[in-house]
Parts: structure tokens; C-alpha cells; sequence
């Protein structure tokens, strides 16, 4: 009696970090790129003023959402406690940050940005849009403005919050 074969599964589509890879890892691996590059942007950007991404981002969040305690610094960065302790030191020490006694709770500071600390975050953006510029110069006219989008939404699947 002839032996049976499996039917022969479709072949895999392996990872390969190229354009064009077809795998289950493709749209990650993109927005790991993605990220790398965008993200070498932007240490161009702030390098001129002694920050590192670590830094910048704590004075994003405290542009955004005013003075914050150390751990909800550290929830709104996606830092560790640890970390943040000598990113608050390093920003502290260049005079960006001051820790202030929070009423009412002795042991909890709020980190709040200091006027020289916007300074520099509002000079850092002086010449950001020319690096977004050159970033997204050979996409064709509004795509820069749809992958934008499309981020957002990709980042964000139940709506940006405030």
C-alpha cells in the first residue's frame, strides 16, 4: 500500500531586514529603521546643547504636561527609576530642571522645567523642521503628512490622548 504524504505547507516568509521582506517581523523591523533614523535626527538636533535623547525626552514631557513627579517622569518616558534619578541630576546640574517640594509630601519632588531650561528646549527646535525637512525630502507631497498620520494612528489605536 503507497505511504501517504503531508500536503507540502507554504514556504515561510523568513525574515531578512531588506526591502521588500514579506515576514511577520517586516513591519517591526521597518519601524526599528525607521526610528534609527529619525533618531540620529534628532541627536543632531540637541547634541549642540549637551543633551542626549534621555534628557530631551524629560523636557518634552515636562513641556507637555508642566512639572511632574520623578516617577511619573519616569511612566511618561518609559524610563526606570534609576535613570531618571541621573537624568533630573544632569538637567539640575545645566540649570534645565529644578526639583521642587511637593505640598503636603515632604518626600516627593516635582521636576519643572526652569526658564533657561525653555530656552534651550524652544532653541533645540530652531533647527528641527530643517532636519524633518531633509528626512522626508523624497517622499512625494503630502506623504510626509500621511506617514505622520499613519503613525500616529499605528502609535495610538484608541486615539491620541491629551
Amino acid at each position: 500500500m503507497p505511504r501517504k504524504t503531508a500536503p507540502a505547507s507554504p514556504p515561510v516568509a523568513r525574515a531578512s531586514d531588506l526591502p521588500g521582506d514579506a515576514s511577520p517581523f517586516a513591519l517591526g523591523l521597518l519601524l526599528r529603521r525607521a526610528h534609527d533614523r529619525a533618531a540620529s535626527a534628532l541627536v543632531e538636533a540637541i547634541r549642540p546643547h549637551g543633551l542626549e535623547l534621555r534628557h530631551f525626552a524629560v523636557l518634552i514631557a515636562l513641556s507637555a504636561r508642566g512639572p511632574l513627579s520623578q516617577s511619573a517622569l519616569v511612566a511618561a518616558t518609559g524610563s526606570d527609576k534609576a535613570s531618571m534619578v541621573r537624568v533630573v541630576d544632569d538637567l539640575e546640574s545645566k540649570g534645565l530642571v529644578a526639583r521642587r517640594p511637593v505640598p503636603g509630601d515632604r518626600r516627593v519632588h516635582a521636576i519643572e522645567m526652569t526658564p533657561h531650561g525653555l530656552e534651550t528646549f524652544d532653541a533645540i527646535h530652531q533647527p528641527a523642521q530643517q532636519i524633518a525637512d531633509r528626512l522626508t525630502e523624497h517622499l512625494q507631497p503630502g506623504e510626509a503628512d500621511q506617514l505622520l498620520d499613519l503613525l500616529t494612528r499605528f502609535t495610538y489605536p484608541d486615539g491620541p490622548t491629551a
